[in-house]
């Protein structure tokens, strides 16, 4: 399926959200928005990946897996926030944004507004202040056998984990949106997955 030029993936990933009837969320009190990209980029060899960081170990989400994104600013829509941070955070800049997935309510205390755009041939360069690494997932990662995969916690809720590479393992509220964006983007479903329990260290 992620074999098509990367233009034809383009087409399909905005059509297929296009299609999709995208639920934003109100701002709940106490809440601040955020929006995050999931960037696909084109490698060396035309195949196509995404970029998922590891925040640096300090402040907010200190060493959690996440997509690049951050506080909506005052007077910023989320686009443009989204957009600001993916600059900011890895150097990518210039993206064609192909549409939205559902807004996100983390138990943190932020809705995140998740965008989809294609970056073409760039070389993620990511700023230490914030991040602490960045890593390509091809895209075919995400029909891998096992991904999503599913564990317990010690309290018997049902965790999703998205396991993206020897050492990803990534949990809601990003594995959420990454698994909404492999099912709704990629393949063309109907995933909702605002429901799905988020770990208690993601409070953090």
């Amino acid at each position: 399926m992620i074999v098509s030029p990367i233009g034809e993936l383009r087409e399909r990933v905005a059509a297929n959200l296009a299609a999709f009837a995208r639920r934003a969320v109100p701002l709940p009190d106490g809440h601040r928005r955020a929006a995050v990209t999931v960037c696909v980029l084109e490698g060396e060899g035309g195949e196509p990946y995404t970029v998922v960081i590891r925040r640096a170990a300090r402040g907010r989400n200190a060493g959690q897996w996440a997509l690049p994104g951050g506080r909506v600013e005052d007077g910023e829509d989320a686009e443009a926030a989204a957009l600001r941070e993916l600059a900011e955070e890895v150097g990518i800049t210039g993206v064609d944004v192909a549409g939205a997935l559902d807004d996100f309510v983390t138990d943190s205390g932020f809705v995140i507004t998740p965008f989809v755009a294609f970056g073409g041939r760039q070389e993620p360069r990511p700023d230490p202040r914030e991040v602490a690494s960045a890593h390509r997932v091809p895209l075919e990662r995400f029909l891998a056998p096992g991904v999503p995969r599913w564990v317990r916690d010690r309290a018997g809720r049902r965790l999703l984990q998205m396991p993206l590479g020897p050492s990803i393992v990534i949990h809601a509220p990003t594995g959420a949106i990454l698994w909404q964006f492999a099912e709704v983007a990629l393949k063309g479903g109907d995933l909702r997955v605002g429901d799905l329990a988020q770990p208690h260290w993601t409070r953090r």
